[in-house]
């Protein structure tokens, strides 16, 4: 019997937490608005994870991570479309294309990058079904759970801090005429240079996350260090007018909070993975 339950009432860190205290073996699904996200286990360990129904083909985890081109993921998925994972990276290795730390490097990269934001969901719906592994044509790597609920509490405390720092994504940025420092002595990411190139009046950092394929966290992260060097700074979007928030969604903007926890769900959930 699968158990379902809310993320209002039980958070992602506690449902990891239970998962690895059990050792359990299944598939996690969280479902929130217009995201979702599948988490399998093995024996209390995190084996694959991923943000749609199917994962990301092989190609693709190595295109994203780096380790080959565009154009290579390309001709590598529509040659070998009818192989598994596990034989497309036999056959990419012997090529030369790759090496094998390569591919357990870039899956478990893509691992941690579709579980790191769950921590930040502050609501949506879970179901966990015992036993349950599909995704047997990706490639699984083992990680434990400590580490990365460590490493999530640790993203989340940053998380609600950006979020006070720079709540509104849909403000644009400009150069300061005056920098602080000057920008060819910055060290950026290959990401934060891509970020920085779109930096105009005319674009909201919403628009430029959404462009560069970022994060909320991500986009943040990299707005906050540019203001805090005296880089850029925050200005009204050229051309609009800033609608208030009620305005905008007809709600008012949702906050970062811990849930609160109902003692009968978390019972509930303590019992069902002792079993």
């Amino acid at each position: 019997m699968a158990l379902k339950g809310n993320l209002q009432d039980f958070s992602t860190t506690q449902l990891l937490n239970l998962i690895n205290l059990a050792r359990k073996t299944g598939t996690l699904a969280i479902d929130a608005r217009e995201a979702q996200a599948r988490l399998c286990f093995k024996e209390g360990k995190l084996t694959y994870a991923t943000s749609n129904e199917q994962g990301d083909p092989l190609a693709v985890v190595l295109h994203r991570a780096g380790k080959i081109t565009k154009e290579q993921a390309h001709t590598i998925q529509s040659k070998a479309s009818a192989k598994s994972d596990k034989e497309l990276g036999a056959l990419l290795i012997n090529a030369g294309y790759v090496s094998q730390a390569d591919i357990a490097q870039s899956v478990r990269t893509y691992i941690l990058n579709n579980v790191y934001p769950l921590f930040t969901w502050p609501e949506g719906t879970f179901r966990f079904e015992s036993n349950v592994l599909p995704f047997e044509n990706r490639i699984t790597i083992p990680i434990d759970l400590e580490s990365i609920i460590m490493e999530g509490s640790r993203r989340l405390k940053e998380w609600e801090r950006l979020q006070d720092e720079l709540p509104d994504l849909d403000i644009a940025l400009k150069f300061a005429d005056r920098p602080g420092v000057q920008l060819r002595n910055i060290n950026l990411s290959v990401e934060e240079w891509r970020a920085v190139s779109f930096i105009n009046p005319r674009n909201t950092i919403r628009q430029i996350a959404q462009f560069n394929n970022l994060s909320d966290f991500q986009i943040r992260k990299i707005v906050y260090g540019l203001l805090q060097a005296g880089l850029v700074e925050l200005v009204q979007p050229e051309g609009t007018r800033k609608a208030a928030p009620s305005e905008a969604s007809g709600e008012t903007p949702m906050t970062m909070r811990r849930p609160a926890v109902k003692r009968g769900v978390v019972e509930r959930l303590i019992n069902f993975f002792q079993k």
